[in-house]
């Protein structure tokens, strides 16, 4: 069954990327759902060292430069995202940089734990994106039942979101 994780990873990392440079709904669950399925599969394989923990600081450091460069704009009365060529670059020097980083470590590629790369990258994107999108004070997306087209869910509670939007500003001023 580890055999069938790469290509599992290869394709929701896909899925990701496209849906988001086509544009997407912003909202909680497909911002942070990604990164914590892939943590959660990348912890449970890895193989802990001083090069897993390089490559985590580094994942998540890009991750972040990268959640800087998707355009969020308002449709449909809520944020949407869009990946743009920027998001792109960073991805490729990224990836270029964990290769590397591969290299150095002399570690089996067996053992590089790319799973738990990618879900430390797309976490950092994730925070970082998500406090962009809070620091516009625009509602996110509400969420969507599974298989439901983008924007045509009803309207969910926004507690959640003005909770987090306080808990930021609060701490943006501190």
């Amino acid at each position: 069954m580890a055999s069938i994780w790469p290509v599992i990873v290869a394709l929701l990392v896909i899925g990701v990327v496209v849906k988001r440079f086509v544009g997407e709904p912003l909202n909680a669950r497909d911002l942070f759902g990604p990164p914590v399925v892939l943590l959660a599969i990348g912890v449970s394989n890895a193989t802990w060292g001083v090069w897993t923990v390089v490559g985590c600081v580094v994942g998540l450091l890009f991750g972040a430069l990268r959640g800087l460069t998707p355009r969020l704009f308002v449709k449909q009365g809520h944020l949407w995202q869009r990946y743009t060529l920027w998001t792109v670059l960073v991805w490729i020097i990224s990836a270029a940089v964990n290769f590397g980083i591969g290299l150095v470590s002399g570690m089996p590629e067996h053992a590089r734990p790319i799973t738990l790369s990618i879900g430390v990258s797309l976490l950092g994107e994730a925070l970082t994106l998500g406090l962009r999108a809070l620091d516009t004070g625009r509602p996110f997306a509400p969420e969507r039942s599974f298989g439901q087209a983008a924007g045509t869910a009803p309207d969910v509670p926004a507690k959640l979101v003005d909770a987090a939007r306080t808990l930021v500003r609060r701490w943006a001023r501190d």
